[in-house]
């Protein structure tokens, strides 16, 4: 494979889906799709592995269509985690400047990154992996540093404000086996809300304050930025599946016509105004339990109607008709349904579908993408039949993100 080219893989719990992308010959451009490929997920359950084998196969199928789709051979990958067992938590490091003239060093930075991962209490890191760390802001005698970067400043005391991303070691050693076992080697991993992220906000919508909210089938993640940051992630075990199921039992349909119904109910022959009535009331307060989940995050890192730029929507669920009018409700924040930042699309047919990837829940296989043509190539994972994690990566996704369009 080229080295302009990279390829992302999102395990869904719904579809493993597949993107294969290069570098645009413009420098203001996003990446080219060269192809994709998509397949049912089969052995997972809220974003975890439950059958290996089955994961394989469904993860080999998706790499098929998608070398098809490109006319390439994959090898290496970038590979998103989510799940119920990914989430973030804000710590703080205080140390005191190491140099005799008090000038501020990378070796103080990270000593302040390292003391502030070093405060997290036992309970909350056991069994858990460091897979993004990320500064928020650092103090110099108290004061904050506008720019983010206090390096080459003068002071006594430096204090780092860190967001720490993980998930279970164990999912994450899992989720290295099937993709290794499907034959690619994995470059990196990426959380799968930090990677949609990258192709469903804008530059100006996360300087201003903003939460991405991706609706999955059996989990919602949340990510909020500002000042061009994020400082919070979580998921949330919920998702566009329990719309399904609340639809099939409230109107005594299959579970085939209710996702039809979920997905256009405008389209839908109502006998009665009243079963019209009771459609609506199924899927809104569905819709609304999880936007009361999303406000409570909100409330709990003091953002809740303090977002500017309002809540973006993306992920399968987010296909749901008025899904935009329920957040602005519930949220009390503009509310939008996110379209990818995609300057091309696939246009022809895969396995008879026709594949439009600016689909939001195509966001986070081409997040990847863009993350893995921007990345430095240091990984956090290695390969191997002995499976070993590395130092958990101190790259400042901070600059990265910056770097990057829109």
């Amino acid at each position: 494979m080229n080295k302009d080219v990279a390829v992302g893989i999102d395990i869904g719990t719904h579809q493993i889906k597949v993107v294969i992308a290069e570098s645009s010959s413009l420098s203001q451009s996003m990446p080219t799709i060269l192809g994709a490929g998509y397949a049912e997920s089969k052995g997972l359950r809220h974003g975890y592995i439950i059958n290996q084998h089955d994961a394989i196969r469904s993860v080999r199928k998706a790499i098929r269509q998608a070398e098809r789709s490109a006319k390439m051979k994959i090898k290496r990958v970038f590979v998103s985690i989510g799940g119920i067992g990914l989430s973030s938590i804000t710590s703080e490091g205080i140390i005191m400047v190491s140099r005799a003239d008090n000038e501020i060093t990378e070796l103080d930075l990270e000593k302040a990154v390292d003391e502030a991962q070093r405060a997290i209490s036992q309970p909350i890191s056991v069994n858990k992996k460091m897979i993004h760390t990320i500064p928020i802001s650092y103090k110099v005698d108290g004061k904050e540093i506008l720019g983010h970067n206090p390096v080459g400043m003068k002071g006594v005391k430096l204090q780092a404000k860190v967001l720490f991303v993980m998930c279970l070691e164990h999912h994450l050693s899992e989720l290295i086996q099937v993709i290794e076992e499907a034959g690619v080697e994995i470059t990196d991993v990426m959380a799968a809300p930090l990677a949609a992220s990258l192709v469903s906000l804008s530059k100006a919508e996360k300087i201003a304050g903003v939460v991405l909210t991706n609706i999955g089938s059996e989990t919602v993640s949340v990510v909020v930025y500002e000042d061009d940051i994020p400082i919070s992630l979580e998921v949330f075990p919920v998702g566009s599946n329990d719309i399904t199921n609340d639809i099939a039992l409230g109107l005594q349909v299959s579970l085939d016509e209710a996702e039809s119904i979920k997905r256009a109910p405008k389209q839908r022959q109502f006998d009665t105004v009243k079963e019209k009535k009771k459609l609506e009331d199924i899927i809104g307060g569905r819709m609304s339990d999880i936007f009361d989940l999303i406000n409570s995050h909100l409330k709990k890192i003091n953002k809740s109607g303090m977002l500017p730029a309002g809540i973006v929507i993306t992920g399968g669920g987010s296909s749901i008709t008025t899904i935009e009018d329920i957040a602005k409700a519930y949220l009390k924040l503009p509310s939008k349904v996110s379209k990818l930042v995609c300057d091309n699309e696939i246009a022809e047919c895969i396995s008879g579908d026709s594949v439009s990837i600016k689909e939001g829940s195509w966001a986070v296989a081409y997040g990847l993408c863009v993350f893995g043509l921007h990345a430095d190539g240091e990984g956090i994972v290695t390969s191997g039949i002995n499976k070993t994690f590395l130092k958990p990566l101190l790259r400042s996704i901070m600059n990265f993100f910056k770097q990057l369009l829109p």
